[in-house]
């Protein structure tokens, strides 16, 4: 069996959802996802389809690395690129267990558990009050979902003085004033109190903050007892995300913004967090993301992959998770576009009581619904061509 073409569509979705399709001279086609590699990632591969036409799409680790080293110098340790291979590669294993008609899981050495567990990124916002906090928790909570997750961070507005007046203010100055901290305690505390003490909650700073207001911001958030902290700062300084982490017993959880597994070495070293969640349609694959939880696992490190994928490349995710001992939750994003996920694919929900029921179709187990994803179809992209 040899590669014959590889192409990209595009939709939209909660970012760009970028699909891979690989063609075979045997007939068999695999289709994969990566998500925020954009326009520059479409380019990408298509700039790399010939290095893959005629090759032997089962040599997944063997083509990933191969392409990846050849072009260590145009960004093959990050970014778009690394994004546009993850697409491809997991396309590759789509295709092979279709192929060998065997779900991906078994691909990869068997399942640890038979479902994932998901939480849901729900739509709170820091101007909410406790009535309107508790209408979307408990929306949340009636789809069957036990654990939950909020953005803390209010850092592109201000106030003047009233709850309901607010003004775009400096986005640069990553120090919080007094008002911003005690907003951010006050709606992480509105959260914890709607969901009851049977629901885990975590809480999303997108790296807004510097070491000391994020020290002082964890400090005054132990108390609730969090299932995570995420992502305070910036992700380039180690050293100071290790300082946060060893300064609270509020668990930090980040990595979403780093790539391959050379790009966990130094955090897994300096025991820098408390959980990882790599961004598995994104930072290098199926594979990869795989070899990054089984490091984890060796610090004793929890491993809660960040997801914004439709349900292929949520359901991509969920077989890597099935395959290693120290999974902790998958993040679920689409709570908002219920409809468009419910019919993106020939799976219907996927989600049923905040879990995802493994499956023994082939491959990722999911086929793309071309007709509905194309209504969405990204502006500028073309489709499979």
């Amino acid at each position: 069996m040899k590669i014959t073409s590889v192409k990209t569509a595009a939709s939209t979705g909660h970012t760009m959802q970028l699909w891979v399709k690989i063609e075979t001279d045997a007939g068999v086609t695999g289709l994969g996802e990566c998500v925020h590699g954009g326009h520059q990632a479409i380019a990408v591969i298509k700039h790399l389809e010939h290095r893959l036409v005629g090759r032997d799409p089962f040599a997944i680790d063997a083509l990933f690395e191969e392409i990846r080293r050849s072009l260590v110098f145009e960004g093959g340790f990050a970014g778009a690129l690394i994004t546009a291979l993850t697409g491809v590669e997991i396309a590759l294993w789509d295709l092979k267990g279709k192929a060998l008609k065997v779900p991906i899981y078994e691909l990869m050495g068997g399942k640890f558990r038979d479902d994932i567990r998901v939480y849901c990124d729900c739509e709170v916002s820091p101007g909410m009050n406790m009535d309107e906090v508790q209408s979307v928790v408990d929306e949340v909570l009636e789809a069957g979902f036990t654990a939950l997750k909020v953005d803390l961070d209010i850092r592109a507005y201000g106030h003047t003085g009233s709850e309901t007046e607010w003004y775009v203010k400096d986005t640069f100055n990553m120090t919080p004033n007094k008002w911003e901290h005690d907003r951010m305690v006050q709606l992480a505390e509105m959260v914890v109190k709607a969901a009851g003490k049977d629901v885990d909650v975590a809480c999303d700073l997108h790296t807004r903050l510097d070491k000391h207001s994020a020290i002082r911001l964890c400090k005054d958030l132990e108390h609730l007892q969090l299932m995570w902290l995420e992502e305070p700062i910036p992700p380039e300084n180690v050293a100071v995300m290790a300082e946060i982490t060893h300064a609270t017993s509020v668990p930090i959880c980040g990595g979403e913004n780093l790539y391959l597994r050379h790009g966990f070495r130094e955090v897994f070293e300096k025991q820098a967090l408390d959980i990882i969640m790599p961004d598995i349609p994104k930072c290098g694959g199926l594979s990869e993301c795989r070899k990054i939880a089984e490091m984890a696992d060796i610090y004793s490190i929890p491993f809660a992959p960040h997801n914004v994928s439709s349900p292929i490349g949520t359901m991509a995710s969920a077989h890597v998770c099935a395959t290693v001992p120290n999974f902790l939750i998958l993040e679920y994003h689409w709570f908002g576009r219920l409809d468009y996920w419910r019919t993106a694919t020939d799976g219907g929900e996927i989600i049923q009581n905040g879990r995802i029921k493994m499956t023994d179709r082939p491959g990722i187990g999911l086929e793309l619904n071309e007709e509905v994803a194309k209504a969405h179809q990204y502006p500028g992209t073309t489709w499979f061509e």
